[in-house]
């Protein structure tokens, strides 16, 4: 008989998911617009973004890490969404900048608390032939989330403008409703690793000892964050085309369900030729964007564009994941994959940092190409990775 690819688990899992970026995603675009009228300068803004990153950043590696230690995947993925849940609307309830950082930070370590349980999670429920079609569902349930909540946000505002405060309070509502289905979850039991509650850093210590082929995909993964700067990038260049903002919204609504459509049929090809073909595939189309979009004037330039960039983020995000859980035994999923989320996390502030510099300098033309010129060199590194995919010995 034919074992399910996608079990109750995943399902409930991907709903989790779907319900939590639905309630982070209809706060996303007005956030900027919602810390201004409280008070927040554009580089208070950039403070508060940039140390709740890096909270997130963090916490994966440390929080993944003593999941391993304790075995147990599932009180980290409720405690997580839970925090998350929580501290959205709590940013609404005082205006204080103090309390609105505290929320901001609690709600990014809410999802350092459970990245890597949830994704040990996905990778426990997945046999090694299905791993990238499982974690491409979950992308392709998360993406959902993601381009529905723009969306209420919109019609919440046009009926409601300016309600910045009730937006928020509102996405406590699905919110509450991830937490609830996270106790519908049951766990199935993984041998702990040795030693206690691991030090903050101390998953930065696995990186050295991991595997060779984990070791080498992980600092591919970093180079390629390195130079992936924030999408906000992509929706300020479609600013300087001359698009309006609802049509900056729109592209990006449209990248997210072309994401969610093609994520679980990547998943699907990468378990069938492999995820190095798949993720070096994505990294192609994603320089060919950063190639394309300075030079597109049309509708459906962006468009054609558009939809390359959510094929990019489907041959690439849950694809890495599943690449990641084949290399490493399972006891040890939640460190490696969140010793993966906390580099990428840093890293990505750089690179935005740097797409910033570079931007104001030399011209958005000039980071555009430079970016492209660059995931070429990092695909190329990535091919001359190793296409053996069997975890180390010690598997439970």
């Amino acid at each position: 008989m034919q074992q399910k690819i996608i079990t109750r688990t995943v399902v409930l899992l991907g709903a989790v998911s779907l319900l939590t970026d639905v309630a982070s995603e209809m706060l996303y675009p007005v956030m900027p617009l919602y810390l201004e009228t409280i008070g927040f300068s554009v580089a208070g803004i950039g403070v508060l973004e940039g140390v709740a990153s890096a909270t997130a950043g963090l916490s994966k590696g440390y929080f993944g890490q003593w999941s391993d230690r304790t075995g147990r995947r599932l009180p980290f993925v409720q405690i997580g969404y839970g925090i998350s849940a929580l501290a959205k609307p709590l940013m609404a309830v005082f205006t204080a900048p103090w309390w609105v950082f505290l929320a901001r930070t609690a709600e990014r370590l809410g999802k350092g608390v459970r990245t890597g349980g949830r994704d040990a999670m996905l990778a426990g429920a997945a046999r090694p032939e299905t791993k990238a079609r499982v974690f491409g569902f979950h992308r392709a349930m998360d993406t959902t989330g993601a381009a529905l909540g723009p969306l209420l946000a919109l019609g919440f505002l046009w009926a409601y403008p300016g309600q910045y405060r009730w937006l928020f309070i509102i996405s406590v509502v699905p919110g509450l409703l991830a937490v609830a289905a996270t106790f519908l979850l049951r766990e199935q039991p993984v041998v702990p690793q040795a030693g206690g509650r691991p030090g903050i850093l101390e998953f930065v210590r696995y990186i050295k000892t991991a595997a060779g082929p984990y070791r080498r995909l992980f600092w591919g993964l970093i180079a390629f964050a390195l130079i992936n700067s924030s999408d906000l990038f992509l929706l300020l260049m479609l600013k300087e085309a001359g698009l309006s903002d609802t049509a900056l919204i729109g592209w990006y609504v449209f990248y997210n369900l072309v994401y969610a459509v093609l994520a679980y049929p990547f998943g699907g090809l990468a378990d069938r030729f492999g995820p190095k073909r798949v993720y070096i595939g994505g990294l192609l189309v994603f320089a060919a964007v950063y190639f394309g979009l300075p030079q597109a004037v049309a509708w459906w330039h962006f468009g054609f564009l558009f939809a390359a960039y959510g094929l990019y983020a489907a041959a690439t995000e849950g694809v890495a994941k599943a690449w990641i859980s084949r290399l490493v035994p399972l006891r040890e999923t939640g460190t490696a994959i969140g010793a993966v989320s906390a580099g990428e996390s840093i890293a990505s502030l750089v690179a935005s940092s740097l797409a910033g510099v570079v931007w104001v300098s030399f011209g958005a033309s000039a980071l555009f190409a430079g970016t492209a010129v660059l995931s070429l060199l990092v695909a190329a590194y990535i091919s001359s990775l190793s296409s053996v995919t069997t975890p180390p010995s010690g598997t439970p």
